[in-house]
């Protein structure tokens, strides 16, 4: 397929606003693929040169975008960085600096008018992402300058958003699954499951656009490549958990650091974050530790690593975990910050798929294969079926510095991807007032006034529905952010500005910027209310009304560990909402007031 064919679904998608035509859109584009292609078109897609796990990125700033479209243009470099601050999308430099280029580089332009291919453009991509070493940044500006030239202005203006990582197309990974699924005619809770088990949209479309429905039965769990990550519910009492599990749980000290799941393979350790990036690099002390303490020669686990005070073997919150994510200075940061590895689950073992089994068989093989140390340990956990004793344990593991307890079904298979009642986290009780925190999707922006001028002053938060794939706004915030957090928050949120409501966004406010949701935030508020403002939970417990959270706050944790399909679901607020002191004694006398 010709690049130009792309381009123009591109921006049929970037102008939509609806996700069945979204969806649409892509099945008509999958269908022209071919299949040696098809996986590169969707990683372009996705703003991706290759998945997450691989760490390839493509090392290309602004400047040295700039440099390669005045290349291929014939324009000054001075000018175009002028034009960029001006408009703030490089998409829009690249159209519009290629649609003036001069004589000699339209002469270029001719010489490649044949066109550019979808894989071409790819390949190249590839290539710029895998230079390195010296004169590396030069080769890469000639690599990007020689796509620029043959491209049609409408062509670079995808190339370079690409470039810089701004696409802007939002495009979530289960609309794709949505659209591969009609596109190919396989089942669709078919090819979930296999991205459940390789997240690789590429790879997967490839698979199905070769083999169809039968192929889908090669994708096994493979050491090196992470799965996608089991999720917890949340109730409030022991007495809600025990109930929902039948009467018994296993309940393990919730620790408060970076959940993440190790791979071993031919005597190396991978450690992947629950967003599925590699973050080997940042834990040289924890690869050690695993290999010393884990005897399989192949196994992919999960676990929880925490941050330890060196003067006292004390627990030290997330946030001081995060100084391990440097770049650099690893070495430093290891001593000022060591890590401890809580293993609490095992999902493969030596050529045994164990997530089909039941969770006290899990446990009894990770038992068998780690071989307990002080830089890994099992997470602490106990057996109940009475919930005084579920209470006991819990307010053990929150004096011990924990978030409290998961609790989970004994009998539960490890469900890769869902978020279901097997798992149930029992933190702070709330029932008097909102004292748990709950992390949401940044979808909107209002700008600051005052001191705050220049900047956003406040953000429309939502929550996410992983039945509907959509996100519902739960709250505007603005309070708890210092003025380096919002000058951050700008910064952080341009690359996701649109200039309309993301498609996946249900909303009735109207903030000043909509963004695609991507960033979440810890926020903590006074109680959850019914609101007709918000559409979180919209309908479920008075017509045309929904929830929102009081009084919110953020808590000054960003949440850059959680995708935004990993944030606290609709669901979740639905249930912390029933479960309020105030809201029970209401009902009892009849109704629920309306928040104010």
């Amino acid at each position: 397929m010709q690049f130009s064919e792309l381009a123009k679904a591109l921006a049929a998608i970037e102008s939509t606003t609806q996700r069945t035509m979204m969806v649409r859109l892509l099945v008509n584009l999958f269908k022209k693929l071919g299949p040696d292609e098809i996986d590169k078109a969707i990683y372009i897609i996705l703003g991706d040169v290759r998945p997450p796990w691989e760490g390839v990125e493509l090392g290309v700033g602004e400047k040295l975008c700039l440099r390669a479209i005045a290349r291929a243009s014939g324009s000054k470099a001075e000018e175009l960085e002028s034009l960029y601050q001006k408009l703030g999308d490089m998409g829009e430099v690249a159209k519009r600096a290629l649609s003036r280029r001069q004589a000699s580089t339209l002469l270029a332009f001719a010489q490649g008018a044949k066109g550019l291919a979808v894989s071409q453009v790819y390949d190249t991509l590839l290539k710029v992402a895998k230079t390195s070493g010296e004169g590396a940044q030069d080769l890469k500006v000639s690599l990007l300058s020689s796509l620029f030239v043959q491209a049609s202005p409408e062509e670079a203006k995808y190339i370079a958003r690409f470039v810089v990582g701004r696409l802007r197309l939002g495009v979530a990974d289960m609309t794709i699954i949505d659209a591969l699924a009609e596109a190919f005619g396989v089942d669709e809770a078919a090819l979930e499951r296999a991205y459940n088990v390789r997240p690789d949209l590429g790879y997967l479309a490839k698979l199905v656009a070769q083999g169809g429905q039968a192929a889908l039965s090669q994708v096994r769990i493979t050491p090196g490549i992470p799965v996608m990550p089991m999720l917890a519910q949340r109730l409030s009492s022991a007495h809600e958990i025990l109930a929902k599990l039948g009467g018994a749980a296993i309940c393990e000290y919730k620790y408060d650091g970076e959940r993440a799941q190790i791979h071993i393979s031919s005597g190396s350790v991978s450690i992947y974050s629950r967003r599925l990036e590699n973050i080997t690099h940042a834990y040289p002390d924890v690869v050690e530790a695993v290999k010393r303490a884990v005897s399989a020669k192949e196994a992919v686990l999960e676990g929880e690593i925490v941050a330890v005070d060196p003067s006292t073997g004390d627990l030290l919150p997330f946030q001081d975990l995060m100084h391990r994510k440097r770049k650099h200075e690893v070495e430093e940061a290891m001593r000022e910050y060591p890590a401890k590895l809580n293993l609490f689950d095992v999902l493969y073992v030596d050529g045994e798929d164990l997530t089909d089994k039941p969770l006290m068989y899990r446990r009894l093989r990770l038992s068998e294969i780690v071989k307990e140390s002080e830089d890994v340990l099992i997470a602490k956990w106990a057996l109940f079926d009475d919930e005084e004793k579920v209470d006991v344990f819990f307010h053990e593991a929150v004096s011990m510095g924990m978030e409290g307890l998961v609790c989970k079904s004994p009998s539960s298979i490890y469900e890769m991807g869902a978020r279901g009642w097997n798992w149930i986290k029992y933190k702070r009780d709330y029932r008097s007032e909102m004292s748990d925190t709950v992390d949401l999707v940044v979808v909107g922006a209002f700008y600051g006034r005052g001191k705050r001028a220049g900047l956003y002053g406040a953000f429309l938060m939502a929550a996410y529905d992983p039945k509907t794939d959509m996100f519902y706004t739960v709250c505007k915030v603005g309070s708890g952010f210092t003025d380096p957090d919002l000058k951050k928050m700008y910064q952080e949120l341009e690359p996701y500005k649109i200039d309309h409501k993301h498609p996946r966004v249900s909303s009735r406010m109207e903030p000043d910027v909509w963004f695609t949701p991507a960033v979440v935030l810890e926020i903590i508020g006074a109680e959850i209310t019914l609101s007709p403002l918000h559409t979180c939970c919209l309908g479920a417990v008075k017509p045309d009304v929904g929830l929102a959270i009081r009084f919110p706050r953020f808590t000054g944790r960003y949440r850059t560990d959680k995708s935004p399909e990993e944030a606290t679901t609709i669901d979740e607020l639905l249930q912390m909402y029933k479960s309020q002191k105030k809201v029970k004694v209401e009902a009892g006398g009849g109704g629920e007031a309306e928040a104010p």
